[in-house]
């Protein structure tokens, strides 16, 4: 096994065991991630003409939005919200089929930029459970010792 390979292997163990320890929140985060992470190699490759290996990095974010993020979203329970996202995930894949036919930074760019927002805004609705555990307990009385001087 060359190191290449063993560095393969690790990675996918690893990937795997965040995936397996992970919560419905965290593994959203993860598409999230995984998404941008997939569109900026599009970039990179598009920018070194690397054709193939950008129309793969981009079907690779599609399916992401399409089979993860998408697919995630329950449109009973959702309401408004649900129905918004689902219509911004059409947008956004249909700006990067845009960007693999056209060679377009800027759609790449722009759908980043989407996901971007959409990772911070989901980051930022729960806070870590020892956060929370410590918001809900009392707070402690401070002590607080005074030192007179006499005058």
């Amino acid at each position: 096994m060359n190191a290449t390979t063993a560095l393969k292997a690790y990675t996918n163990v690893g990937v795997e065991t965040s995936i397996d320890s992970a919560d419905s929140h965290k593994l959203i985060l993860m598409l999230y991630q995984g998404a941008l992470l997939a569109i900026a190699s599009a970039k990179n490759q598009m920018l070194h003409k690397k054709t193939a290996h950008k129309g793969a990095s981009i079907s690779k974010a599609i399916a992401i939005i399409e089979s993860g993020l998408h697919a995630s979203l329950d449109m009973s329970v959702g309401g408004e919200l649900a129905q918004n996202l689902s219509s911004l995930y059409g947008y956004m894949n249909m700006r990067l089929i845009t960007a693999n036919l056209k060679n377009d930074v800027v759609a790449l760019d722009e759908v980043a930029r989407l996901l971007t927002e959409l990772k911070e805004a989901w980051e930022s609705i729960r806070q870590p459970a020892t956060v929370q555990a410590l918001a809900q307990q009392p707070m402690p009385a401070a002590k607080t010792q005074l030192t007179y001087r006499k005058k």
